[in-house]
């Protein structure tokens, strides 16, 4: 089984300690179980695209099936994309930090293991301050998508990981059960009012209500 770490932002020695472990084994292209601000998710670094790779193997995930990413603050969306118009804006500013995912154009520079080759990203920047702080340790983004076998249910702890799945990652974050009961909303702003690709945490109405 591989390691659990149950960080403690108000201690910070001991966070910092296992910080410095979760960034060496992301570094070296490790896969790692942390909570996002809806599930329990399976994070590498986005730019790693053997590990990206791995992961797809790991889940079983269908090549054609992009992965989405977590960033810790807005400035890290550049990292992923130039391509920010005014609907994605407004969803920005009302929804984050929040669940809601937004798709959008991928810069060169983004594996294309990532985006299955769709040339677009999902990036949200989570609700979870607890994640936040999690992701500005690590110092990068991380992938994000559920720490489940293709198909299969979202673990809302570490428990609910599927043996098979959780034998085979470097570490495991444990922060507790999920604060959510459901998936974070997903929306391509391309057009307006938005369209939403799934409806989750945030409703179609709030969504809706935004551009009504």
């Amino acid at each position: 089984m591989p390691n659990v770490l149950a960080l403690d932002f108000q201690n910070l020695p001991t966070s910092q300690s296992s910080l410095e472990t979760l960034r060496n084994s992301l570094v070296s292209g490790g896969v790692i179980a942390f909570p996002t601000d809806t599930f329990y998710g399976l994070g590498v670094d986005p730019f790693n695209a053997p590990a990206v790779e791995k992961l797809f193997r790991l889940k079983h995930r269908p090549p054609a099936h992009p992965i989405l990413v977590l960033i810790h603050n807005e400035s890290q969306l550049e990292l992923f994309t130039e391509a920010i118009n005014d609907c994605a804006r407004k969803l920005i500013r009302q929804f984050w930090p929040g669940p809601l995912t937004i798709i959008f154009k991928a810069r060169a520079t983004v594996p294309d293991v990532l985006t299955a080759g769709t040339g677009t990203i999902g990036v949200r920047l989570p609700g979870s301050a607890f994640t936040r702080q999690l992701l500005q340790g690590i110092g990068h983004p991380l992938t994000a998508t559920s720490a489940n076998l293709s198909g299969g249910d979202n673990p809302s702890t570490l428990g609910d990981i599927p043996e098979a799945l959780a034998s085979q990652l470097d570490y495991l974050v444990d922060a507790g059960p999920a604060k959510e009961t459901a998936p974070s909303t997903i929306v391509d702003p391309e057009t307006s009012p938005p369209k939403i690709l799934r409806e989750g945490v945030i409703s179609k109405e709030a969504i809706e209500s935004l551009f009504s």
